[in-house]
C-alpha cells in the first residue's frame, strides 16, 4: 500500500468516526450544562411553543427560536429536582398525546393540539381546584406550565416584540404640550 492511499483511508476512517455520533438515533443532540436533549424532545418543545404562539402576520415561536430560550432557562434557572420533574413531565406529555391520538404531537392537527392544550388551561370557575379534582400529575402540569410561561415570557422579551410591537421610549417619554383646557377644569372639579 502506498502512502497516499493510506493517508486517504485514514482520513476516511477518522471522518466516519467523527460523524457516527450524529447518525445514531436516540443520542443527545443538544448539550447543556446540566442535561442533554435529544431531537425528539427538542421537536416536542418547539411544536408546543409554536402551538402556544403560532405564526400569523407576526413571527411565531419557531421563527423567534423560543424553544431554545425554554431549554436555556430550564438549564440555567431550574434546580436539579425541578429539571428532573420537567423531563418526567415531558415524558408524560408525550405519553398523553400518544394515548389520546395514537401519534406524536408534531403529527397532530391544529385542532387536536389546541384541544389538548385547552385541557391544561384552568377556567375562571375552576381556580380553586383541589388536588384530587385534577387529572394530570404535578410533573405534567409543571412541564406544561413551564413551557407555556417561558414561551410567552420569551416572546414578550424578544427583540421583535420590543422593537415592532411595543415602541419603547426612554423615560420620561415624549412631551405632549397639547391639553384642552375644558378637560383640565373637569379634572380639577372631579
Amino acid at each position: 500500500m502506498d502512502r497516499r492511499s493510506a493517508i486517504r483511508n485514514l482520513a476516511f476512517v477518522m471522518g466516519s468516526a467523527a460523524l457516527l455520533p450524529y447518525c445514531t438515533p436516540g443520542k443527545p443532540t443538544a448539550h447543556f450544562t446540566h442535561f442533554d436533549v435529544n431531537l425528539d424532545q427538542q421537536n416536542l418543545v418547539a411544536d408546543l411553543a409554536e402551538t402556544i404562539i403560532p405564526k400569523t402576520t407576526s413571527p411565531g415561536a419557531r421563527d423567534l427560536e423560543l424553544d431554545k430560550f425554554v431549554w436555556l432557562m430550564v438549564d440555567d434557572c431550574a434546580k436539579k429536582d425541578e429539571q428532573e420533574a420537567f423531563f418526567k413531565g415531558l415524558g408524560e406529555f408525550n405519553d398523553l398525546v400518544k394515548k389520546s391520538y395514537n401519534k406524536n404531537f408534531s403529527d397532530c392537527t391544529k385542532d387536536e393540539k389546541a384541544t389538548l392544550l385547552n385541557t391544561f388551561e384552568k377556567k375562571p370557575s375552576q381556580k380553586n381546584l383541589t388536588p384530587t379534582d385534577e387529572k394530570y400529575s404535578k410533573e405534567l402540569r409543571g412541564f406544561y406550565g413551564t413551557v407555556h410561561w417561558l414561551t410567552v415570557f420569551g416572546y414578550t422579551e424578544s427583540k421583535y416584540f420590543m422593537t415592532r410591537e411595543i415602541v419603547w421610549e426612554l423615560v420620561p417619554g415624549r412631551y405632549n404640550a397639547y391639553f384642552p383646557v375644558k378637560n383640565l377644569k373637569a379634572a380639577k372639579n372631579g
